[in-house]
């Protein structure tokens, strides 16, 4: 006991050992979908679920483990929602790479993000995109997560005439999926906590009760990860001939860096400053190494065979339960491991039970809207501009460029050109770029 309050330095923070595990499972059961969801979407591409299933839990809990250990906040990593639709709908099903060169693209991300990171240039880029613009990338990839979510459960289907229809409510897969959807909302606006969890687990079960899913048992050994680990196809990706073209290389690993530099960046500033500890004497140091540890968790998840890990907004759960140092971060990852035994419970989870998860996450991360300057034409276009696209074109890459392109042309076309800074002048530029090579 006196280890653990040395290491995280429990006294210093007001917290205890109690309230650091309490708050590691209240973030824990918050975040936990992600083992059922991950599978499922990057199972689209041809990963084997299992593999991905344990790369899921190993990332998670290297991650969180990293967190713990290296910036003692209180924060649980794992594979993110969005850059797992990214990777699967837009990298592999748009853009047509085999999964082994999209987690390629995702290991050049980590180390992209790991200098980017080192050398302060992350910050800059941060700094130097307007807030209207970040907000609307956190909701137009919501909206992305939205449509993704309809179309798996069938309650949204395509049609001729008008590209897309309302599917048939009165099959049990849109009906189960809309029902799961309201009970998560209930139970979230009711504060019970792990009500994304419980709602994926309550559709399977009502999947089950209709013989619409089979029953596997609920624990087992882990199954294995050989078919995704280390099975990245670096050289395939980067050679020319064989590999991805140069401008799908520069879209996808350009969207990758951008979205974790916004997403990780500002769920971190979000967690720790709610927590207090950007204003303790040493928070900015320890932010620093927060940003090196989500780095390296990209480039082991990576390895590992799954999409980039990132630090979870879910977080926040256990800083309302009292959360305030590694330690919580630390219970995150050994629940994440022990999550491992349960492999049998995932493989039973239908489509349309991720789909509710999916479809609320879109819904909280489209309270981003909120902050767009709706006043000012020359930030609301571009932000609307890049929301709508992303679903619209089915990519989080296009979406991006539409919007920092048309920010670029609006405030150069109005004559207030210098209000756009540097930053997004060049991440507009590599976007051109990227359409040029086309």
């Amino acid at each position: 006991m006196l280890f653990l309050d040395r290491l995280f330095k429990l006294s210093q923070h007001g917290t205890n050992i109690r309230t650091e595990v309490l708050a590691g499972l209240t973030t824990f059961l918050t975040m936990s979908y992600i083992v059922f969801v991950n599978p499922d979407i990057l199972g689209t591409t041809g990963m084997d679920p299992g593999a991905v299933f344990v790369a899921t839990c190993l990332a998670a809990a290297i991650g969180s483990a990293v967190m713990a250990l290296a910036a003692n906040f209180p924060v649980g990593m794992a594979p993110g929602m969005g850059l797992n639709a990214f990777f699967a709908f837009t990298v592999v099903g748009a853009a047509g790479l085999p999964w082994q060169q999209a987690l390629a693209a995702v290991f050049i991300s980590g180390i992209v993000f790991l200098l980017l990171s080192l050398s302060g240039i992350r910050a800059w880029l941060v700094a130097g995109i307007p807030t209207s613009l970040r907000s609307a990338i956190v909701a137009g990839i919501g909206l992305f997560l939205a449509i993704i979510a309809l179309q798996k459960s069938g309650v949204i289907v395509a049609n001729a005439d008008t590209m897309v229809a309302l599917g048939k409510l009165d099959a049990a897969p849109p009906l189960l999926a809309l029902g799961g959807f309201l009970l998560i909302a209930v139970l979230e606006a009711r504060k019970v906590h792990g009500a994304i969890l419980i709602g994926i687990l309550a559709v399977t079960a009502a999947g089950w009760l209709i013989g619409d899913v089979r029953y596997h048992g609920l624990v087992s050994l882990p199954p294995s990860l050989a078919p995704t680990f280390l099975q990245l196809d670096l050289p395939g990706l980067l050679h020319h001939d064989g590999g991805a073209p140069l401008a799908v290389l520069l879209q996808v690993v350009l969207v990758f860096v951008l979205v974790e530099v916004f997403d990780a960046t500002g769920t971190l500033y979000g967690v720790v400053g709610r927590a207090g500890l950007l204003d303790l004497a040493d928070g900015r140091k320890r932010f620093g190494r927060a940003l090196l540890a989500d780095s390296t968790a990209i480039v082991s998840g990576s390895l590992l065979g799954t999409s980039s890990t990132t630090a979870f907004a879910e977080s926040a759960s256990g800083v309302q339960v009292g959360a305030r140092t590694g330690l919580t971060a630390l219970v995150v990852a050994a629940l994440f491991l022990a999550a491992l035994l349960f492999s049998p419970l995932a493989a039973m989870v239908p489509a349309y039970a991720t789909a509710p998860a999916l479809l609320f996450v879109a819904g909280l991360m489209l309270r981003e809207l909120v902050n767009v300057e709706w006043g000012d034409l020359t930030e609301s276009v571009p932000a609307a501009l890049c929301a709508l696209a992303m679903p619209f074109t089915y990519s989080i890459a296009n979406g991006l460029a539409f919007g920092f392109i048309a920010y670029a042309a609006l405030k150069a076309g109005t004559g207030r050109w210098r209000e756009a800074r540097p930053a997004l002048w060049l991440v507009a530029g590599l976007f051109v770029l990227r359409f040029a090579l086309v």
